[in-house]
């Protein structure tokens, strides 16, 4: 793929609306994610194959002296950037005034080529697992700061085999992770140029890349970052701003929750015993080589996804300025909550009508009603707490404020009116169940 510029303006606001719980991107129309397919499609890297795993060691000195002939200390697990670079020819990688950045590249490149073996034979291979250490860790597996780590060595001393591993799907791994990182970090670890132009397809109206080379394979290929003068600021506010009101989508795009895996924790990096990976997620491995296994929805219809979708985000989805206090966003939670519970009631009401169906399974429609009910009157106690805690701590300018008081009023009497229809709700559903109740008295033993 040709140069791209790093988008960290589009990189944050996207992070800023990542779900760790769902794995997923939350927008105002839905959840969003991006699948193994996009990473075959966008980088056209592997993903089927052998799962990225195998040992970690608490040290790699002798397995980086004998397959890298670079000095590893003993107490480290990390390679010596500055001697891995200068293996591969980049002695000087800094820019030398007057010159552009496509200048920049082709004399690095013309340079490594120098250095690097031409021919097949032990020095190639040295230099390709060089190279390979290097792209590994500082590029498709990036983390933060400036280090290159071991980990991926192992995975290195048979060449023959390195093409077989399914590194798309632990690329794709890897960019779940840095996105459920740390709320206080604002950027985003890791190869950049996937996640921007993800963006691109999916949320074309934001216009932050070019489409220059159309047609080539694979898709990052055809994308160029489009250049944004405004600082860094006023740039994502004008992209949450422009996320917030985006034209719905035809249909939102539901994840269900997904099997929760024991993991380690973020701390753990293996550096004091040697660890053998797949014996330590031999459930998750044993998963990936049966491909997965079908999930369920609980969700039938499109309405009742957006139902729930707004039961758990309700206006926190939004993340510009004017969107800081959605009303319009809580007070359809609100009704989501009492539509479930005066759904779940009619029906109950309607089986104990006609009472042609099982007792035990309207006995069970009954007591779900109530506790739709009392969930509905739960949430609307929440709801409420947290408008008035964020109203309070409300900053804005005395005009906006004023503003905000009339709509917190308007709101007021619409969750009080709310509320109200809640508690009638489960007046009918207690009123219901005492039917059921002297039904039951007046059927005989035998029924």
């Amino acid at each position: 793929m040709e140069r791209m510029r790093a988008d960290s303006a589009l990189t944050q606001a996207l992070r800023s609306r990542w779900d760790a719980e769902a794995t997923a991107f939350v927008f105002p129309w839905g959840h969003m994610i991006s699948s193994l397919e996009y990473v075959s499609r966008i980088t056209g890297l592997r993903i089927y194959g052998r799962p990225v795993s195998g040992y970690t060691y608490p040290c790699y000195h002798d397995l980086a002296q004998r397959l890298l002939e670079l000095l590893v200390e003993r107490s480290s697990s990390l390679v010596p950037r500055v001697p891995l670079q200068e293996s591969l020819g980049l002695f000087d990688v800094g820019k030398v005034a007057g010159e552009s950045e496509d200048e920049h590249l082709d004399r690095l490149v013309l340079v490594s080529r120098r250095e690097l073996a031409s021919e097949p034979g032990a020095q190639a291979d040295l230099d390709l697992r060089r190279f390979l250490v290097l792209f590994l860790g500082r590029l498709l597996f990036a983390t933060r700061g400036d280090t290159v780590h071991c980990r991926f060595l192992p995975l290195l001393e048979d060449l023959s085999e390195v093409g077989g591993y399914a590194w798309g799907a632990a690329f794709l791994a890897h960019q779940f992770n840095n996105l459920g990182a740390s709320e206080r970090q604002t950027s985003t670890s890791g190869f950049f140029p996937f996640l921007q132009v993800w963006a691109y397809l999916h949320l074309p109206a934001l216009g932050r890349g070019d489409l220059t080379r159309p047609g080539l394979v694979p898709i990052a290929h055809r994308w160029d970052s489009r250049r944004d003068s405004r600082n860094l600021g006023d740039q994502l506010e004008r992209l949450q701003e422009a996320i917030d009101s985006y034209p719905y989508l035809d249909s939102a795009v539901e994840f269900p929750v997904r099997d929760r895996y024991h993991r380690p924790g973020r701390s753990f990096r293996g550096l004091h015993d040697t660890t053998d990976w797949r014996e330590r997620a031999k459930e998750q491995i044993g998963n990936w080589e049966r491909r997965g296994k079908a999930v369920k929805s609980d969700a039938t219809t499109d309405d009742a996804y957006l139902q729930a979708y707004a039961l758990k985000y309700g206006g926190k989805v939004y993340k510009s300025a004017r969107h800081q206090v959605d009303v319009a966003g809580e007070v359809a939670s609100l009704r989501a909550l009492l539509y479930s519970a005066v759904q779940d009631r009619e029906a109950a009401q309607r089986q104990t009508a006609e009472l042609g169906g099982s007792p035990s399974l309207l006995e069970a429609q009954l007591a779900g009603a109530v506790l739709r009910a009392e969930e509905a009157q739960r949430h609307l106690e929440e709801r409420e707490r947290d408008l008035r805690l964020t109203t309070e701590h409300a900053m804005d300018p005395q005009g906006e404020r004023d503003q905000l008081q009339g709509e917190v009023h308007t709101t007021r009497s619409e969750r009080d009116q709310l509320r109200i229809r809640a508690e009638a709700a489960e007046a009918q559903v207690a009123e219901a169940t005492k039917e059921l109740a002297a039904l039951w008295v007046q059927r005989s033993p035998g029924d």
